[in-house]
């Protein structure tokens, strides 16, 4: 169906369908970060907490190594064969990684084959996740009106979001009604990763029923050698480039205040594991739903001035807030300093998307978008935590706040230097 024939409910239904699938996506990807706590012990030899913390961090981290390949492959399936064929490929990989790690027998069951297939089942994960980004950016973007871009495309991180509010709201209700701690350890982990297998099949369902782009079906007469292949998306080096340093500090921000945190309240405030989930769910349904917002303002006034305001007030407070965050005994005031620094990094996370696949030509759009996208998570982004962690073991903590400082830094002189994507979208090409 072209979409310029879609209706506007048929428009809002197809940006609901694609959302969905992309948060039942990411539930899965961070339903490893928020239970990682409680099971990490059974994948690894007894030790400290926070050496068996750094193991499964590594392992997350290893986990982005796979994005890269998972953005180019799916990235070319999108752009030869449909944003929706590969979306719907995606959510599929996704769930045969939860379903894995949920089946994994414990280290003191089968001994290193634990962590081998954990490992395994991330790499499958980071294929699947790395692709999903790219895809459902170029999905939302080019589904959404010219005038409300920054708005619909913003709906990729409320879901984003939303999947790791899912996994924080399933671990409190485990938390506080179902399971004790014991029980949570020993084997209740594993529900999460079970729940997520059985959400993917509603994901699938929803992502079949998808209309397709009218930006991909008016492109379907490009040659091939010009659809989703590398040797044309080196034809946009600047495009490349900028998605590359508008990423690198907002990724790092995001993973520091989103999936590393809870550990943060944990293991440097000293919280309780259900304090730090309480806050952690508070922090970022309230996240979730800043997005929407700070989208709708970039279609008013720009997406510069939002990238330009999470540029300085990130490089300016990142220190101060962290800093005041580790030295705080109070749960409260724990929760007023990571919302702060969420209200920064929304200026990056709520159009970083719509930003992304207004550099790059439909032929070659999802790949553009997820690919160096994907590289640069895995560097800055999938490594936040084991930094962070790394920093912590060698009693210098604070030269992790001054990493994010630096690299927020670096991403500011890019906002600086580059237009603002809404005057020239290649989406208005189409």
């Amino acid at each position: 169906m072209n979409t310029s024939q879609i209706t506007t409910a048929q428009r809002i239904k197809a940006i609901v369908g694609g959302s969905i699938g992309n948060l039942v996506e990411w539930y899965d990807w961070y339903a490893y970060a928020a239970f990682a706590i409680y099971f990490s012990h059974a994948f690894f030899p007894d030790s400290d907490m926070t050496a068996q913390l750094l193991n499964t961090a590594g392992i997350f981290a290893v986990g982005f190594l796979m994005r890269p390949v998972g953005g180019w492959l799916f990235g070319s399936i999108a752009d030869r064969i449909g944003r929706k064929r590969a979306m719907t490929l995606s959510v599929l990989l996704m769930s045969f990684g939860s379903l894995l790690i949920a089946l994994t027998p414990t280290y003191k069951t089968i001994g290193v084959l634990a962590p081998l297939l954990l490992l395994l089942a991330r790499l499958l994960q980071g294929l699947s996740v790395g692709g999903e980004y790219g895809v459902s950016a170029t999905y939302l973007s080019e589904m959404a009106t010219p005038e409300r871009r920054g708005f619909y495309s913003s709906f990729q991180y409320v879901t984003l979001i939303g999947g790791q509010l899912i996994a924080l709201g399933i671990q409190l209700i485990l938390q506080k009604f179902l399971l004790t701690e014991t029980q949570l350890e020993n084997w209740g982990w594993r529900i999460p990763f079970v729940i997520g297998a059985l959400l993917s099949v509603i994901a699938l369902y929803l992502r079949t029923n998808l209309h397709e782009t009218e930006a991909f079906e008016n492109k379907k007469e490009t040659g091939e050698k010009k659809k989703g292949t590398i040797a044309e998306l080196l034809k946009h080096p600047k495009a490349l480039v900028t998605v590359i340093g508008l990423t690198l500090g907002g990724t790092l921000a995001f993973y520091t205040y989103t999936t590393y945190m809870q550990k943060f309240l944990v293991n440097t405030v000293h919280l309780t594991k259900e304090e730090s989930t309480l806050i952690s769910f508070i922090s970022l349904f309230l996240f979730a739903c800043l997005q929407p917002v700070f989208g709708a303002l970039s279609d008013k006034i720009g997406r510069r001035p939002l990238l330009l305001g999470f540029g300085i007030l990130g490089t300016i407070c990142t220190y101060p807030l962290l800093n005041a965050l580790s030295h705080t005994t109070s749960m409260w005031s724990a929760f007023f300093l990571i919302m702060s620094a969420l209200i920064i990094v929304s200026g990056y996370t709520s159009i970083n998307a719509v930003v992304k696949a207004e550099l790059f030509p439909s032929e070659v759009r999802a790949l553009g978008v997820g690919l160096p996208y994907a590289l640069t998570v895995a560097v800055f982004g999938g490594t936040a935590e084991y930094i962070a962690l790394w920093f912590k073991q060698e009693n210098v903590e604070t030269y992790f706040y001054w990493y994010i400082t630096a690299c927020i830094f670096v991403s500011f002189v890019v906002y600086a230097k580059m237009k603002d994507t809404r005057q020239t979208s290649t989406l208005d090409k189409d």
